[in-house]
Parts: C-alpha cells; sequence; structure tokens
C-alpha cells in the first residue's frame, strides 16, 4: 500500500513538473485568434496604421510564440503567407493604397513577433518578405508601393 502511494506521488509529481517545465507555459501557446485564418488576419489590418488586433484582443506579434510548436508555426505560417499573398496582389493593383500599407504592416508585426523567437520564424519572414514583394515579370515596384509599404512597415515593427 506504501509503495503505491509513493508511486502514485511521485507520478502526480512528475506530470506537474512536465506540465510547468520544459519552457512551455500558459504565455508562450499560441493564442487561439492566430489560427482563425487569413481571413481574420486581413480583416484586422483594415485597422492600419493604427494598432491591429485579431481577434479582437491578440496582436500579430504575439502570434508568434517562443518554443513554438511545429504545427502551430505551419498552421499561423500558412494564413499569413497566404494573407501577405492577397494583399501583395490588391497592391500592384493600387500602387501606395491600402493594402501596400496593410502588407507592410503585415511583415513588420512578424518581424516584431519574430525577434524574440531564437531564429526558429526566420523561414516564415522570408516566405513572407516573397509573398510581400511578388512582381510579375519582375519589374520593379513603383515607388508609391514602397513608400506605403514603409509607413505600414514601420507602424506595424511598432504597435504590431
Amino acid at each position: 500500500m506504501r509503495f503505491a502511494r509513493t508511486s502514485l506521488g511521485l507520478a502526480l509529481v512528475a506530470a506537474l513538473a512536465a506540465l510547468a517545465g520544459c519552457g512551455g507555459s500558459s504565455d508562450e501557446s499560441t493564442p487561439a485568434a492566430c489560427f482563425e485564418g487569413a481571413g481574420a488576419y486581413e480583416k484586422a489590418l483594415a485597422a492600419a496604421p493604427d494598432k491591429v488586433e485579431v481577434g479582437g484582443g491578440t496582436l500579430i506579434s504575439e502570434c508568434l510564440t517562443r518554443n513554438q510548436e511545429g504545427g502551430e508555426l505551419a498552421q499561423v505560417g500558412e494564413a499569413l503567407v497566404e494573407a501577405a499573398t492577397r494583399l501583395d496582389a490588391e497592391a500592384r493593383q493600387d500602387p501606395g493604397g491600402q493594402a501596400n500599407l496593410e502588407l507592410g504592416y503585415l511583415l513588420g508585426a512578424v518581424q516584431r513577433g519574430s525577434e524574440e523567437t531564437e531564429g526558429i520564424h526566420t523561414d516564415l519572414m522570408r516566405r513572407l518578405e516573397v509573398a510581400a514583394q511578388f512582381a510579375p515579370g519582375k519589374q520593379p515596384l513603383p515607388p508609391e508601393f514602397q513608400a506605403a509599404y514603409k509607413r505600414g512597415f514601420d507602424a506595424g515593427s511598432e504597435t504590431g
């Protein structure tokens, strides 16, 4: 009987240690709003250059967490790349417009969020940069595109 209680106690301590340890904590988990898909990011970005919140309360930068699990990173990354690709297409139709600003904000916010994550979001940032700078026929992007993008990027880096 004594052995059973000791074993149960050790198992409980091990389970609690696993929940509390290894770098994982509730503030390191990816917020649920980050999994709502590209449309949620695009909808939230309409507020740019003001503070953008996905799901009504989550900054885009908060969607990139330290020690983010591969599946979560893939799901968030897919939505971000899809949003960036759509915004780039819109921005090329109206250089210097709101879509350029939103695109820049998105990338600025992602860069802000990835700064403290020990490089696990580097590939995602590269993919977003490619999506954001795509131009058919490798035509240079017009100055209006670049200026609005930079304004958005700076705002996203600061408040995103």
